[in-house]
């Protein structure tokens, strides 16, 4: 039996994880750092 699907599919999972983790952690960060407003300033 050919491993190089499982191994392929393995890093396709991993990389594609990691990079959805990114991201969204990304955002978090970007919504996290978004300066607050004030009852006064609207």
């Amino acid at each position: 039996m050919n491993p190089w699907p499982f191994v392929t599919a393995a890093y396709v999972v991993t990389l594609g994880g990691g990079a959805i983790l990114a991201l969204l952690s990304y955002f978090a960060m970007r919504k996290a750092e978004k300066p607050v407003v004030s009852e006064d300033e609207r």
